[in-house]
């Protein structure tokens, strides 16, 4: 779908919508075209049971007469006041389900200032190309047939306003955050007999590079030496060799002293969970082809930043590997030594991402002494019970950095929430045998003992955070920027505290 930005100008042809805001007031263009259908839009809206503009609501009116138009679209924006960047691209998303949905394949969608609004017409029309833009994502590359109402059917959608020099340049910025998101979305949804630890890397190395970031590997030889202990026994189990990508992009040359360290995401990148000997039930196991979405999210968010060529240090490091049973397997039972020199007896098998984190963690601060570490997991099924598919939770040992993720959060509508970690979570993992349990030894609280264990893993003087994803990396029903399957969720939240974090500053 191309989408491109004209002038203020009613087409001639095609596919148009306007707006109308709620109470039923119609944006600029939508009087001058219901002036020109002799009142007939005013009069459709009149006919529609219960249309009052409200955000999302639609009239329809396919082949108005005297008119070349294929439709005439009339969509709800809602309240002027409350319309806000997060809401326009929502109403980009809910834009492109009507006109595709429709079989539409050229659409004009006029865009006038909202009067009341604190969004300016040039960043509307722009959020709401992004909005739409974001929707039209597919995942067909496995299918030989599709049916028709399954297709993509827009080809072309113009936004035309009288700012569509600025909203081209806003657009292209949000563009590459889309590119970011996508890419996410595509690595999550492969299967897991084609993203593996070793071909994710090299395609992690061939896409990053591409684009201007430094990518480097280790081996599963070059981790053993450097005593990798708890990652190496997770991955043990399968004939797939484990993998640690590392991405560096340095968009801010000129910086010196501390501005001059990175920010460092580090993400989980398990691109199959069997569970290991302590197996998972085999109903919705298909699922845990997307166990890497942390990892996803960090080489999404990374590529995104090399697009845009935002003004910040920024490396990305993965922990690739496959958990799977074997007579190599790791059991119950086992001891491992992670990389920062800590013992863990290792309860359960299917608590392995948080091994993969430990070493991957500790290597990130030893390496690259980060300004600050954020890490982003499929972690835990308990943050699934508690808070759905709504919201990610947060984990921080500083608030202060907890609560402006969540600030952005709302601000993109990838929505965190702030949970708690402390000393009585972290005495649950106390063990006889070594320094820790890589589980606690109850059922409760299961997303905040994970957040203690990682906090085990970070350096006093780091700021660190990390980001319990596992109920929103993948969805089961559509939504208003995304389908079903991958969501991407994390890359744009992400983007937009690096922007305003690093860069504004």
């Amino acid at each position: 779908m191309q989408i491109s930005f004209t002038k203020h100008k009613l087409p001639k042809t095609g596919s148009v919508v306007v707006a109308c805001f709620e109470d039923g007031k119609f944006s600029d263009s939508a009087k001058a075209l219901d002036k020109e259908l002799k009142g007939a839009l005013k009069k459709a809206m009149t006919a529609s049971a219960g249309f009052k503009g409200k955000r999302g609501q639609r009239v329809v009116i396919p082949a108005p007469m005297g008119m070349d138009y294929a439709f005439v679209v009339l969509l709800g924006f809602g309240k002027p006041g409350e319309l806000t960047h997060k809401e326009a691209t929502d109403l980009g998303g809910k834009i492109y389900d009507c006109v595709n949905g429709a079989a539409l394949k050229e659409v004009t969608v006029m865009v006038d200032a909202a009067k009341g609004s604190s969004i300016s017409e040039a960043d509307l029309a722009a959020y709401l190309g992004h909005g739409a833009a974001l929707k039209s994502y597919r995942f067909d590359i496995y299918k030989t047939k599709q049916k028709e109402d399954a297709k993509a059917h827009l080809a072309k959608l113009s936004f035309a306003t009288a700012s569509d020099d600025k909203a081209k340049k806003t657009y292209k910025v949000l563009d590459a955050v889309r590119e970011g998101v996508f890419l996410t979305r595509d690595l999550i949804s492969e299967p897991a007999n084609v993203l593996h630890p070793e071909s994710y890397a090299k395609r992690v190395s061939k896409e990053l590079s591409a684009v201007g970031i430094k990518v480097s590997v280790l081996d599963e030889k070059q981790m053993k030496k450097l005593g990798f202990g708890a990652l190496l026994g997770v991955a043990q189990g399968s004939e797939k060799k484990p993998r640690l990508v590392c991405m560096e992009y340095n968009g801010n040359t000129s910086a010196k002293g501390e501005a001059k360290r990175p920010l460092a995401l580090v993400g989980k990148g398990v691109t199959f969970d069997t569970g290991g000997v302590s197996i998972k039930p085999s109903a919705g196991m298909e699922e845990m082809k997307w166990d890497m979405g942390g990892s996803g999210v960090v080489v999404g968010t990374m590529y995104a930043l090399a697009k845009r060529k935002a003004k910040a240090n920024v490396v990305g490091i993965i922990g690739l590997v496959e958990n799977m049973v074997s007579e190599r397997a790791q059991r119950p039972g086992d001891v491992v030594k992670s990389y920062s020199g800590q013992t863990v007896e290792v309860i359960n098998t299917d608590a392995e991402g948080r091994l993969v984190l430990a070493d991957a963690l500790w290597y990130t601060q030893e390496k690259y002494k980060p300004r600050a570490v954020i890490d982003l997991a499929t972690l835990t099924g308990a943050m699934i019970i508690a808070l759905g598919s709504e919201y990610a939770g947060v984990f921080s040992n500083r608030d202060d950095l907890a609560e402006k993720l969540c600030r952005v959060s709302s601000k993109v509508g990838e929505l965190l929430w702030h949970m708690p970690i402390g000393e009585g979570y972290d005495k649950q993992l106390e063990s006889e045998i070594a320094d820790m349990r890589n589980i606690s030894r109850g059922r409760e609280a299961g997303s905040c003992t994970a957040a203690a264990f990682l906090h085990r893993f970070i350096k006093e003087d780091v700021p660190w955070a990390h980001i319990d994803i596992a109920g929103v990396t993948w969805s089961k029903k559509a939504g208003d920027i995304a389908p079903k399957g991958g969501t991407g969720f994390g890359v744009r939240v992400l983007n937009e505290f690096i922007l305003e974090e690093y860069e504004k500053k």
